[in-house]
């Protein structure tokens, strides 16, 4: 301890504080009025969207309408080309499932069950609203031990 001089303590107040006021601290109306009781300047700006329910730009824009034109095309090229398509489950089909289905003695939940399907696409099959999957054909002539298919 040569050399270094005599201990002195340090008695100034040390103040610790939480983090510094954000911004939304500083907007709070009781800082703003304290401000105001101390002669601090306040600076208050009016957004002009403030309180209503509108967007930035409420106005539809180009490229949204030019969307909105492109999916509304999309949707009828659509539909037209399910409209022009007779696909559906023929009728030896529907009767083919659902006899092969009673023979089994399962019913129609059973066996989508079975071939881990939903219940109604077994009953969109039977009804013959379904559009035929071969994949589907190939569970429900597994679950049933029938041939479904190369009938004709």
């Amino acid at each position: 301890m040569a050399g270094i001089g005599p201990l002195t303590q340090d008695w100034e107040p040390v103040v610790i504080r939480k983090k510094p006021l954000n911004s939304a601290a500083k907007k709070d109306e009781k800082a703003v009025n304290a401000a105001r009781r101390s002669g601090a300047e306040i600076e208050t700006v009016k957004k002009s969207n403030a309180g209503t329910n509108k967007a930035a730009s409420s106005s539809t824009s180009l490229n949204t309408r030019k969307l909105d034109d492109e999916t509304e095309n999309l949707a009828l090229m659509d539909h037209l080309k399910f409209e022009h398509t007779d696909d559906r489950v023929p009728t030896e089909l529907k009767k083919a499932i659902m006899q092969a289905r009673m023979d089994k003695k399962l019913t129609q939940a059973q066996l989508s069950q079975l071939i881990n399907e939903k219940p109604q696409i077994i009953q969109e099959y039977e009804s013959g609203k379904a559009i035929p999957n071969q994949q589907i054909i190939t569970k429900l002539e597994r679950a049933l031990g029938v041939k479904l298919r190369g009938k004709k």
